[in-house]
């Protein structure tokens, strides 16, 4: 059993508030786990209402695999407009 987790870095530059911004993330959230059937959450900045840091992850028996799944995340992440993506760190345990 292989455990894929990317951490996401986000700017919303559009976010004009907490509100604004939760709309954002809870379109993208529902997007990336409808479509890859993958773990999403929100895992800091949550009183910042320009930044967001998002946490994917997912379980599966071979590396390989789980890596196109991640790397199609940070593509779905970096085609979505009015998000920004600034860095993302992605691991295997």
């Amino acid at each position: 059993m292989v455990i894929g987790l990317i951490q996401l870095s986000l700017r919303i530059p559009e976010s004009q508030s907490l509100k604004g911004k939760r709309q954002i993330l809870l379109g993208l959230k529902t997007r990336i786990r409808n479509r890859l059937n993958v773990s999403v959450s929100e895992i800091d900045h949550q009183d910042k209402w320009q930044l967001a840091a998002l946490a994917v992850a997912c379980v599966g028996n071979d590396r390989a695999g789980l890596n196109r799944v991640l790397s199609y995340t940070v593509e779905m992440v970096e085609r979505e407009r009015g998000v920004e993506l600034i860095d993302y760190d992605l691991e295997f345990l």
